[in-house]
């Protein structure tokens, strides 16, 4: 924009010395030579008149490049409204579907747990969680049995730190009227409460089958760590899930429940490996 000022400030000026001195050009030779004449000094004044003539010249040099500048500079505005024309235009068309992509990019982020997902639940979570929730509800009917009563199993989606949020659980004391974290149940009980979490979770699999059974649960160990009361308990659900249809193996050392299972497998372990035979009902075979 300068350079257009400018150019044609120049070129302006330049024209308006044309005007006034080509009237002047016709008599010049006649004015120089008077003026010689008159003042007895023709190399003064022919002096005189060649530096106005240069004067001319370079003043002309000038104009045509300012002209050539002003060209240039025309052409260039011109290349640059075009430019800001179809960059305009190109916003204009980009508009929705900039507004769209950004639409995506946050429902992205939702779906991944971040974003405005204050939750901080990713949707495979969530999908998750509403399982967990379910697995949770039908492992408590198995809980409250082997437990006398006392724990409950509750879904939660509390975050811990900055982690994502969804899959916790905690466990509802009876006895307190307080809920904690499974975390802080004794050996015993975090055994019970995870034989019901695996009863519940056959069960949630099999509605979710088509009703098509999880037909054999097999425990390994555990047994040794719960008193003699909570064990019957325990083996008290097994034996209504085997009469149920259910096959149930249980692996452990512990001593009573060999009087409680009537077909075992029992290992014996020796110098050249461990040997394995079968008990039904108390005889070897």
């Amino acid at each position: 924009a300068h350079t257009l000022e400018a150019a044609a400030a120049l070129l302006g000026q330049y024209r308006a010395a044309q005007a006034e001195h080509d009237p002047a050009d016709a008599g010049l030779a006649e004015l120089v030579a008077a003026d010689a004449l008159a003042e007895g000094e023709p190399a003064d004044a022919g002096a005189r008149a060649e530096q106005r003539l240069a004067a001319k010249q370079t003043a002309g040099e000038a104009a045509t490049e300012a002209a050539g500048a002003l060209r240039i500079a025309r052409a260039q505005q011109a290349a640059v409204e075009t430019a800001e024309t179809t960059l305009a235009s190109a916003l204009r068309a980009l508009g929705p579907a900039a507004d769209a992509a950004e639409r995506l990019i946050r429902l992205d982020q939702t779906i991944r747990g971040g974003g405005d997902n204050l939750r901080k639940i990713s949707l495979a979570t969530y999908v998750l969680a509403a399982r967990l929730e379910e697995v949770a509800a039908a492992a408590t009917g198995h809980l409250l049995r082997m437990s006398s009563g006392r724990f409950e199993l509750l879904h939660h989606d509390d975050r811990h730190g900055n982690g994502q949020a969804g899959l916790g659980l905690r466990v509802r004391d009876g006895w307190t009227g307080e809920e904690r974290d499974t975390a802080t149940l004794s050996g015993g009980e975090a055994f019970y409460a995870s034989l019901a979490l695996a009863l519940g979770l056959a069960e949630v699999v099999t509605n979710e089958a088509g009703g098509r059974p999880l037909d054999t649960l097999l425990v390994d160990e555990g047994f040794g760590s719960l008193d003699p009361d909570t064990l019957e308990e325990v083996l008290s659900v097994l034996d209504e899930l085997r009469a149920a249809g259910r096959s149930i193996g249980l692996v452990s050392h512990v001593a009573a429940l060999a009087e409680r299972i009537p077909a075992q497998l029992r290992v014996t372990p020796g110098r050249a490996g461990s040997t394995a035979e079968v008990v039904s009902g108390g005889v070897r075979s």
